[in-house]
């Protein structure tokens, strides 16, 4: 596991063990960290669904231009942080510079240091993401790597955060608690999410590849009291526990996750939200009270 190093001049950096690269059995990634998780989870099943103006909109371009600052926890090797990049920016494909990285900064997390190795090594755009070794759940990592990176931009929340089928794997690996302890440290942390949450029969079919694996069965499994519908589930743990409101649900991916996009309560009404994202969520039926 990775641990911070000293931090000079406000740039984040970790002390992630040099790994050999190694090959999972297919199904053996008990913190969902698969080798090649983008072959069966392509990014553009979540991109068809976000308006890719979506950030332009919540976040007009300020005098000072300070860049949208954006947290993405289970970035894995980094595909879908870069095309959740291009797809804010409106970037053509195969660009591989640009001087967007004034406009949105990304900070991208993974447990897993073989996996943000690659990722670091394969960003198109190093100036505009940054790619860390990080365990969430570890509090003291975690506030010094994300202090450090907001920071450099004299902030102490990030705007949006991105938590893409990340909820069962915390879930899995600390229980109940974990999972709530895990979200209302998010919600503290951005003002606004995008989640994408893993519905319950993920949640059997990860202990049941364990189980064929001949591999411990997760800890916490047959304990969990939180089950059943888990994508509302997550809306009442964030909306009536952590001060959050879901604005609206963009969707559902062709694997059937819903991407449900929250904002702070707290959040200041500079930028109000565009009308016509909240009729959307209302049309799906999404607007908090049918989940």
């Amino acid at each position: 596991m990775a641990g911070p190093t000293e931090l000079a001049g406000g740039v984040v950096k970790e002390t992630a063990a040099e790994e050999e690269p190694r090959v999972l059995e297919p199904g053996a990634a008990p913190f969902g960290n698969f080798p090649h998780y983008s072959r069966f989870h392509p990014p553009e099943q979540r991109l068809r669904l976000l308006p890719p103006e979506l950030l332009r909109q919540l976040f007009p371009q300020s005098p000072e231009n300070e860049p949208i600052l954006g947290l993405d926890v289970g970035c894995n090797s980094g595909d879908l942080s870069v095309a959740l990049y291009k797809h804010f920016l409106s970037l053509p494909d195969g660009e591989t510079c640009s001087d967007a990285s004034r406009e949105l900064r990304l900070l991208c997390c993974d447990i897993d240091p073989v996996l943000v190795k690659r990722a670091k090594k394969e960003c198109p755009f190093p100036d505009a993401l940054t790619f860390i070794t990080l365990d969430f759940m570890n509090q003291r990592t975690r506030k010094v790597l994300l202090s450090s990176f907001l920071n450099q931009f004299g902030r102490s929340v990030f705007d949006i955060g991105f938590c893409m089928s990340i909820t069962m794997w915390i879930h899995l690996n600390h229980g109940d608690h974990g999972l709530c302890e895990f979200l209302a440290h998010l919600s503290s942390l951005c003002r606004y999410l995008l989640v994408e949450p893993q519905p319950w029969k993920c949640y059997r079919a990860a202990a049941r590849r364990l189980r064929k694996l001949g591999l411990h069965d997760f800890d916490h499994f047959h304990s969990l009291a939180i089950r059943g519908d888990m994508t509302n589930q997550i809306v009442q743990i964030l909306t009536q526990d952590h001060g959050m409101e879901l604005i609206c649900c963009f969707g559902n991916t062709s694997w059937d996750r819903s991407l449900l996009f929250f904002r702070a309560k707290q959040t200041p009404e500079t930028h109000p939200i565009p009308e016509s994202l909240i009729e959307k969520g209302k049309e799906a039926g999404h607007d908090g009270s049918h989940l």
